[in-house]
């Protein structure tokens, strides 16, 4: 009986312990802007979060599982609903699982493909969190959509999201036919860090001409750069759910397998070295940015001593492929039409501002649209109703209405 009661007030205890720290989080270390719509349902996601992320990471501790798993385990028990008007297939392209995802309705000609990967920083997200999502895209702009189930961390660093990535748009491209897509209407579209598999499968894409040409690239506030992290929404945004810089950093250190001791180093652009910080200085640069998204908040910041270990740890977030913001001038001019989603209350906000300039100097055609009331992942809330936020379906009928026009 003693047994009993000591393990019962040591779980009460434990449970208290973690109640304390979530809000302590929340309410001394964490920012909540005022212009997001339903501030208490954004307060208790929030909580939400930060308990799970806790115990995720508890159990990671005690070598139970993994914190992403954790979460992943948790986030794929939300009841899935069917929609009757598509039909959801489950395939594998070699080893890379995908879903397809059809309209119901017959179609007198091949129809528009949407390539589409996922977000969560390589670490959280599945084809099976974004079910409905991708059933929604498929109904309602009458696409057939190819859903990419890529490895992720910590199973699988870099590069294998990207190469899955890569891999499976490159079958779907080549048996378009079979799946009744039209060659000339192909979109790759992705939020997050899924937007920027978009944006580095687009450019890979690019310089393969026996491929069909892709019609356009649809980015939801996406990862572009990993050169300079003291932009505007950065410092404005540190603090805010769901991609504070303690949440992203997390994401970078465990997606390129970087120790922690060199967050200091790529925060203060310490891994950068001298023959590239001119380019990307041109490239990325706050100066690049409208003046209205500098007015509160931001202090700029020159770059730190250049640190050849902290380059040496870190050049992989430097590559191309991991910052497609800074591509060459002749892979940006043969983009395609391009959509950009960014939000207002997102650290990577001042990503999609910049890449937008990037397109346009290139003479790229570029549609933007900045939601004055978003937060990073708000997508993701379109259909969860205890959660559901207005900017979320905003988001989903501009995509829309952007493939209905093309």
């Amino acid at each position: 009986m003693m047994i009993w009661l000591l393990l019962i007030s040591l779980g009460g205890l434990f449970s208290l312990g973690i109640g304390l720290w979530v809000i302590f989080v929340h309410f001394f270390r964490t920012d909540i802007p005022a212009g997001i719509v339903y501030t208490g349902r954004f307060r208790v996601l929030h909580c939400l979060f930060l308990l799970v992320t806790a115990l995720g990471n508890i159990l990671e501790k005690l070598g139970i599982c993994s914190m992403p798993k954790f979460v992943r385990f948790l986030h794929d028990r939300i009841p899935n609903k069917k929609d009757p008007k598509v039909v959801v297939t489950k395939l594998h392209f070699g080893t890379i699982p995908v879903r397809l995802y059809q309209p119901k309705a017959p179609s007198e000609r091949p129809r528009c493909g949407i390539i589409f990967f996922h977000g969560g920083g390589s670490i959280f997200g599945s084809l099976r969190l974004y079910n409905s999502l991708c059933c929604y895209l498929s109904r309602e702009s009458d696409s057939v959509v190819m859903s990419v189930g890529y490895r992720l961390v910590p199973d699988h660093k870099y590069p294998s999201p990207y190469h899955d990535c890569e891999s499976a748009t490159i079958y779907f491209l080549r048996t378009l036919e079979t799946y009744g897509v039209d060659p000339c209407r192909v979109i790759l579209c992705g939020d997050s860090a899924g937007g920027t598999s978009a944006a580095s499968v687009c450019q890979t894409l690019v310089t393969h001409p026996d491929l069909p040409k892709i019609r356009a690239q649809l980015l939801i506030y996406p990862y572009l750069q990993g050169f300079n992290f003291q932009l505007p929404s950065n410092q404005q945004n540190k603090n805010v759910p769901f991609l504070s810089w303690n949440t992203l950093t997390s994401c970078l250190l465990r997606y390129f397998d970087i120790h922690p001791s060199w967050e200091t180093a790529f925060l203060n652009g310490a891994h950068v070295p001298p023959e590239m910080r001119e380019k990307s200085e041109e490239r990325i640069n706050a100066c690049n940015i409208p003046k209205r998204f500098k007015e509160k908040g931001y202090q700029p910041k020159s770059p730190g001593p250049f640190n050849e270990m902290a380059y040496l740890e870190t050049k992989q977030i430097l590559w191309t492929v991991n910052s497609p913001l800074i591509a060459d001038d002749d892979i940006i001019a043969q983009l395609p039409e391009t959509l950009l989603v960014s939000c207002e209350f997102d650290s990577l906000r001042d990503h999609t501002l910049l890449y937008k300039k990037r397109l346009e100097d290139q003479g790229v055609p570029v549609s933007w649209h900045h939601i004055e009331d978003g937060f990073h992942g708000v997508i993701l809330s379109f259909n969860t109703k205890p959660f559901f936020f207005p900017c979320s379906l905003r988001i989903l009928n501009i995509i829309i209405h952007f493939i209905k026009d093309l």
